[in-house]
């Protein structure tokens, strides 16, 4: 079964290609890692599928599991897949898809709580607005102990945590997450990956981009190499951590 495929995506800026004809598809309960240089495509992959850029051609196909189809009741089903090319950002989100951008994006001058209410526009009353706050407060304390804090004020790893937990807000099947151990300490890079794997545990499948290509990998249950806008290899994460041509590109030896 397949959750999200996307299939011979092409995405220009302007006269630049970023993408040309990457396919990959996601499974659900995987983690999967998507590594490689900077510039080779990466967050435009996820800046595709979560709608804030349209491909010249190709197509993005969501399969929901049954019985999911009730958080999409303002969205026209066309039987059990949709193509997300063309819907808007919020449409996504209400499909089921969350995404924690490349340098967290959260917004400073809001509190900790406030930024986490964005996330919850998806939700309906004020009973799932509850439960999605303590289920955020359950996966990172440290927020509950700063929920009246200005964003701003939140040390980077904090500020990682927030942007993580703003996404889980709308209780997403897939979460994109967009170099999420950018600028951290090696040792919150750590507590980061820990969460990442916690949050699979509790059902959410992970599409990953990450330059830590071998935090990523360990973590992820396959992945994908992007080069120059083209997929060049996919395959287990065991594999490719194993692979020379990777260890050489992207795990230091």
């Amino acid at each position: 079964m397949i959750l999200l495929s996307a299939n011979n995506l092409t995405v220009s800026y302007g006269a630049i290609i970023a993408l040309h004809d990457v396919s990959v598809e996601i499974a659900p309960g995987e983690i999967v890692a998507l590594i490689g240089s900077n510039g080779a495509g990466k967050t435009t992959l996820l800046r595709t599928i979560s709608g804030l850029l349209k491909p010249s051609s190709g197509s993005i196909t969501w399969c929901p599991p049954e019985g999911d189809s009730n958080r999409t009741s303002t969205l026209e089903y066309f039987g059990a897949t949709k193509d997300l090319v063309g819907l808007r950002p919020d449409q996504i989100v209400r499909l089921g898809i969350s995404h924690v951008p490349e340098g967290r994006q959260i917004f400073a001058d809001l509190t900790v709580r406030d930024n986490l209410m964005l996330g919850a526009f998806v939700l309906h009353g004020r009973r799932e607005i509850d439960e999605g706050l303590e289920r955020c407060f359950a996966l990172f304390p440290v927020l509950l102990e700063r929920q009246k804090q200005r964003a701003g004020t939140l040390s980077g790893g904090e500020q990682q945590m927030l942007a993580i937990a703003r996404a889980l807000m709308g209780k997403p099947r897939l979460l994109l997450l967009d170099e999420p151990s950018l600028g951290l300490a090696p040792l919150i890079v750590r507590q980061i990956f820990q969460i990442i794997r916690e949050i699979n545990q509790r059902g959410a499948t992970i599409f990953l981009v990450e330059q830590n290509a071998r935090m990523a990998l360990t973590v992820a249950n396959r992945g994908y190499v992007i080069q120059s806008g083209r997929v060049i290899l996919a395959d287990t994460a065991e594999k490719l951590l194993e692979n020379p041509e990777v260890k050489r590109a992207y795990l230091g030896g």
